[in-house]
Parts: structure tokens; sequence; C-alpha cells
């Protein structure tokens, strides 16, 4: 039985990987802001005797020459092969999300709408008279509510009878001005066969999308040149054609909308109430910053019990592990190489890690799920602007914040490669989660001296405070690097604006844990494992009867301490290349002179082997500065290598925080020498 390959299209938040999870049963993360489904996902269901594969393509408002979502859903819907289309309209903007689907169902004959979130639009007062919609489009139209699966057969059903029927006719989208019209009907009928509509290809020349000619092998045609030579006579040139054409397009979506579109009542009275609070010029920003100290002491609260517990545990079933391996004649150095180098690495990064992730990830989730991502971006935008970079870099550097790895990955949806260059040179500013663990406990040691919930507190505060700095060079850096070797005007962009949802907990939770915390997870152990190896051997390889690592911490000391540091932290900070949550192990091994990772309990214990070791209040500030600014982890940098494919860029985005966390801190510590 053969398959049939249909396209899933529709604007961004309308939730269209919603319904492509619910028809293949995939788990497709949703995002609320443009742009976040920047490369397509594939699944397959059966129905109905037919066996169907559906691509979901990016999220876009048009298939014109544009963003990479625009690029991306235009080349596919031409010449991915697709036999038919589904658009996924918002039931509660319908007249907005008309623009794409007109669009659609000119370019691909066999096309349905599926207008999704009927449930939303009713508990707003609006209906849509979804018969009506059918005859004005002259396509298949389905109402859904793909989150409770409400439509779904009907979808299943009328999909499967567009694919059998016989071939559709093309449908304008829109009647455009006398002559643009008779010279898209004139070349429509002069191309040869097309992979889509003819009149979609006509207009796709018409207004010079070299592209699409090239892909086509349409590029060469005097046809094309008469049509257009005549066309610039008249004062169409290409650029009014895509004006002319989107303004008939829109003209057109507002007049069916009008006739299928009813409002009771104010639909968006509490979405307003709340945006006059979240988008408040006054309180807008300090509420941001509120919610994200309240997610930060959260994690911290939440994280600290059941990080010790993973920790004991781990590294108890280490210690069977060891005893085992003895027990069973292996060689000391085989037992210290997998256990005390490979597998204790891995078992402090585990419980360093999984506890904050685990709370940190779902708890930003909810506030994407609940629609207020893209409200914090709306905010930034006017910092960003300033900076001369993009307000979506807001999103991005959010994204870092649990990995800037992924944030990195994020910078995908700024549409500028010089903005998006930008933002990925500056993701690293922010702390990531590997860098958490190591600033909470220097924070709860050497600055926070209250106990129980005040301590708590207090170090979410400071930590806060930290990642203000962290937000502040990001944007001071942004602008350097605009007015220096990325110069440019900050480029506009759409962000929409969904409506505020409920969260799913169950599936914010699941889709958190799989998408985000295993993920990170997984690739930090992939980077510590080796690590592990290299820090067993420097602290057990003694030439001379001096380890290795004690020798490079003592040639690193002369630079430690113009920084307010000492050799064994800049040491820990090189071997914690691969994974940043090894450096505090680093460094308690290296003041024990120990032959493996070493973890101690308490704080109060560690802040005693510190302050033994020449810790002062100095040492700590210089320390969390250094933590905030350094050199990316390995798996960043093999990131921003494969999302720029410039070794150049990835040596630079190394660094640019390394080299501003130097002065940062050589300046701290000379200040604080002289104050204190």
């Amino acid at each position: 039985m053969s398959e049939h390959l249909v396209a899933l299209a529709g604007n961004p938040n309308v939730g269209k990987s919603t319904v492509f999870n619910a028809l293949t049963g995939l788990r497709q993360h949703t995002g609320n802001w443009a742009g976040k489904t920047v490369g397509g996902a594939e699944g397959r269901f059966s129905h109905g005797g037919l066996d169907i594969v559906l691509e979901d393509i990016p999220g876009t408002y048009s298939l014109g020459m544009g963003s990479g979502e625009e690029n991306s859903a235009g080349d596919f819907l031409c010449f991915g092969g697709a036999e038919a289309a589904v658009v996924v309209c918002d039931a509660s903007c319908l007249e907005r999300n008309l623009g794409l689907a007109l669009r659609v169902i000119e370019a691909v004959p066999k096309t349905m709408v599926c207008v999704n979130l009927m449930d939303e639009a009713e508990s707003r007062g609006i209906a849509v008279d979804l018969g009506k919609l059918g005859e004005l489009l002259g396509v298949p139209v389905v109402g859904m509510a793909a989150r409770s699966g409400r439509g779904l057969d009907d979808m299943k059903n009328e999909l499967c009878a567009l694919i059998r029927a016989e071939d559709c006719e093309c449908k304008a989208a829109a009647e455009l001005p006398e002559i643009l019209e008779a010279a898209v009907a004139e070349l429509a009928g002069l191309l040869p066969e097309t992979p889509v509509s003819a009149r979609t290809a006509a207009l796709k020349l018409l207004s010079g999308d070299v592209g699409f000619a090239e892909k086509a092998g349409l590029s060469e045609l005097p046809e094309v040149d008469a049509v257009r030579e005549r066309l610039l006579a008249e004062g169409f040139g290409a650029e009014r054609i895509i004006d002319e054409t989107a303004a008939a397009v829109m003209r057109r979506a507002g007049e069916i909308t009008a006739e299928t579109v009813r409002e009771s009542r104010s639909s968006d009275l509490r979405d307003r109430r709340l945006d006059n609070i979240f988008l408040s010029r006054r309180f807008g920003i300090p509420v941001m910053v509120v919610l994200l100290g309240i997610i930060l002491w959260l994690t911290i609260v939440g994280a600290n019990y059941p990080s010790q517990l993973l920790g004991k545990g781990l590294f108890a079933l280490g210690g069977v592990m060891s005893d085992g391996m003895k027990a069973a004649g292996a060689p000391g150095w085989l037992e210290g190489v997998l256990i005390q180098g490979i597998y204790r690495t891995l078992a402090w990064v585990v419980s360093v890690m999984l506890p904050p992730m685990a709370i940190f990830f779902p708890l930003f989730t909810l506030l994407e799920d609940a629609g207020y991502l893209p409200r914090a971006a709306f905010e930034l935008d006017g910092c960003f602007r300033c900076a001369n970079a993009c307000g979506k870099q807001a999103i991005t550097m959010a994204m870092g914040f649990g990995c800037n790895a992924c944030g990195v990955t994020g910078c995908r949806i700024i549409d500028s490669p010089r903005e998006r260059l930008i933002a990925i040179l500056t993701n690293s500013f922010v702390p990531c989660n590997g860098r958490f663990p190591t600033l909470i406990a220097v924070i709860t040691m050497f600055f926070v001296t209250a106990g129980g919930m005040a301590s708590s507190l207090l170090s979410s505060l400071v930590l806060l405070g930290i990642i203000m700095l962290g937000v502040a060079v990001t944007l001071i850096v942004s602008k350097l690097l605009s007015v220096t070797v990325l110069r440019g005007e900050p480029s506009s962009f759409t962000l929409e604006l969904p409506p505020y949802r409920k969260p799913q907990f169950l599936k914010v939770l699941v889709r958190s844990v799989l998408d985000r915390t295993v993920f990170v997870l997984g690739r930090a152990c992939t980077a510590a494992a080796p690590c592990g190896l290299v820090i067993w051997l420097l602290a057990n390889v003694s030439p001379g009867g001096i380890s290795l690592l004690e020798r490079f911490s003592g040639g690193l000391s002369p630079f430690g301490e113009l920084m307010g540091l000492d050799g064994v932290i800049l040491l820990a900070f090189l071997l914690g290349f691969p994974a940043n949550e090894i450096v505090m192990p680093v460094i308690i091994m290296g003041y024990l002179s120990g032959s493996r990772l070493t973890e101690l309990s308490e704080l109060t214990q560690l802040r005693e082997l510190l302050t033994d070791n020449g810790w002062t209040v100095r040492t700590a500030v210089c320390m969390m500065l250094f933590t905030l600014f350094h050199f990316p982890c390995a798996t960043t940098c093999l990131t921003v290598k494969k999302e720029t494919g410039s070794v150049k860029w990835t040596v630079v985005s190394f660094m640019l925080p390394a080299i501003i966390g130097v002065v940062l801190c050589t300046g701290v510590n000379f200040l604080m020498k002289i104050c204190i």
C-alpha cells in the first residue's frame, strides 16, 4: 500500500504541533512564539485504508520571500511532493490565519482547513460558521479542539476523502487589480508544468522570487521577461506586485471573516486585563524579574534535599561497585579509571544537575505553555533594539538558563544572520544549569548567614542579582559587537502574543523531563565521562612524587592570584570544560590532594576547607564573577560550530566571555584589595 504525503501548515501558536501529535502519536514540542518550529517533523498514521505521512512544516504567516520559516514552508509546499495540505487555524483569531490559508489553497488545490481551538473560542464568546466558511473557501473545513481530541475523527475522514478525490481546481486567493490579474492569467497559460498551481508559479515569477524560479527550472523563460516588462511599464514592479497580492489576500480574509465569525461579547477582556499588568511600562519588567526570582527560589529550595539524597545513593553504589571489582581481582588501575574516575564524575554530574533541572525546566515550560514567554520577549525588545540586536534574542537568552547549547540552537528563530550571530556569541553570558550549583554554594557559604527559609530567600535574591548582571553584560556586549565587527541596524519582526491558556501540567511535566532534562543531562554525561578519566590520570600520575594536578595548579597560581583566585580554581575551570558541574569537585580534590573526586556532605565542611586554603570574601566574589563569565562548555562550543559552520566564530564565542571574565575579576580584585 502506497503512502500519501500531506503537509501540515499554519501560523505560529494555532496548535499545529498539538494537531500533529494527536494524529501521529508523536511528542512534538510546542512553543508559544513565532518560529519555534524551525525544522519540520514527520509522523505517520493510518485511517480509512490509507497510510498517511504527515509533515509538520514550520509555522509561518506567509509563503513569500522573507524569514527562514517562510522559505522553509514555501519550499516544502512547492517542492516537497505533498499531494495535499492541511492548514490549521485558530478559531479565536481566524482573520489573521486565513491569510496563510488562502495562499496555501491557491498553491495546493487539494487543501483542507482545520479550525482548531474551537473550545477556547466558544469560551470567549466567538462562534464560527464552519459550513459557510467551507463554502466561501471552496475546500473542506472541520472544527477541532486538538487538546481534547474533539473533531479528530472528522478531520481524518475529510482528509482521506480529499486524498481520494479527483484533481481539484486551483482557487484564486483573492482578486488582484485588473492589469495584474490579466498578466498572471496570461503567464500561467504559457508556463510548462510546475510543482504548484500555475497561478502561484506565475505570481512568484512576477514577484521576483529567484529561488523559486531556479528550483522550478523556470529561471530562463523569455515569456516571463516579456510580461514583467509590460507590467513594469504600467507601474507594477516586483515590490508593488508583492504588496498588491498581500493586500488582496488580507482583504479577502477580512470579507470571509465578516461573513463567518460572530462575537457575542468582548472575547479578550481577560487577556487585556492580564496584559495591562504583564505588558505595563511600569510593572512589566518588575513582574518579569519577580517571576524569575520565584522560579529560582523554588529551584533552590526544591533541589537541595533531592540532590543530597541522590548523591549519597550514587556514591554508595560506586562503593559497592568498587568493592565488587576488587573482590573479582580487577587491577587497581582499572578500578581507579572506571569507578574513581569516570563513574564518580558521572555520579557528581547527575546528582548536581538532575534535581534542579527537573524543577527549573517544568516551571519554565509552564510559563511558556501559559503564553507568558512571548510577552517577556516583547518587554525586552526595546532593550535589545537599543543594543542594535533582535528582540527574539530575549527568548534565546532565556533558553540559555537551562542550557547554553540549547540557547545557541534556539537562535535559529532569528532571521537576520548578523543578529543571529550576536545572539550566539553572547548566549553564554547568562548562567546555565551547570553553573547554578557552584553559584548557589558560594552564595550560601559566604554571603548568606541566616538559616532556613530566610537563607533560601536571600540566596535567591543574590542569585537573581548575578543573573541581572549577566543580562546587562549581554546587552552591553551585543551593542559593542553591533557597532564594531557586526555592524547593522536592528531588524523588525512579527511576534504574535498568543492568548493566555491554562497550562497542561501533566504534558508539561512529561515534555520538560523527556525533551529537555534527559536530553541535556545525557549530553552533559557524554562530555563528563572522558573528563573523569583525565582528572583521575592527572591526580594519580605523580612524576617525582608530585601529581600532575599539583604541578599544573602550581603553574597557574600567578595568573589565579592576579584574578583574586588561585591555581587550583583556574585548573578546575579548565578541567570543567566538558561539563561545568565538575568545577567544584575538582577544587575540593585539589585542596585535599586526593586521587579521586570528593564529596563534602555539608556546606559548613566545604566552607571550612575553602577558608583553610585561603578563600576570603574577595575570593568568593571573583569566583562568582568567573563562574558567570568564562568560556562556554565543550557541548556549547560544538553547537556554535554546528550553527555557524565557522571555526573563527567558535573561537570568538570561546574567548569573548573568558576575556571579559579575566578583566572583571582582575579589576574587582584590585579594587577590593584597596578598599578592604
